[in-house]
């Protein structure tokens, strides 16, 4: 029996596991997190190591107040230190206003302005109350005109706008 040379395998190299804030900040560059949000990740980490968890110090070491430090802190505690927690949020509202005018409205209007080109939205307005008996808003009636480029001269109004 052959004894196994040991020559023929290839000696393995340690792994290194990189301690917590490497690895906070290796996330955000995979992330592609932007300058600002790095800056955060690199509060967290002066938090931690020489900042010796103290809030005001850290404030003071970045120049922040002590309320948005305060605020990233308690969000990226409560994801369980999860680095995607510092990242921007989005600042779009949940619910967006919508078209108000229905298609029985906008076609109405469309009918109005093609047989008075010349006329304004108030003019429109009063003939669309007198015509419908509905009432209806000026802002509606010029969304509409610009919609479907309802005007007299189209090469001017391409101009204007």
């Amino acid at each position: 029996m052959r004894k196994p040379a040991s020559f023929y395998f290839f000696k393995r190299k340690p792994i290194v596991l990189k301690d917590r804030y490497e690895c906070w900040r290796g996330v955000a560059d995979l992330s592609g997190f932007t300058t600002q949000e790095r800056l955060r990740v690199e509060w967290m980490v002066f938090y931690y190591t020489a900042g010796k968890e103290n809030a005001a110090l850290t404030a003071q070491h970045f120049g922040i107040s002590r309320k948005a430090f305060y605020k990233w802190s308690k969000r990226f505690r409560d994801s369980k230190y999860d680095v995607h927690s510092l990242a921007d949020r989005s600042r779009a509202p949940h619910r967006k206003r919508h078209w108000e005018v229905t298609l029985i409205q906008e076609e109405r209007i469309r009918r109005l302005r093609k047989r008075y080109l010349y006329y304004g939205k108030k003019k429109l307005k009063v003939i669309y109350e007198k015509e419908y008996s509905e009432e209806i808003s000026t802002w509606k009636i010029e969304r509409v005109i610009r919609r479907h480029k309802l005007y007299p001269d189209q090469k001017k109004a391409e101009k204007t706008f």
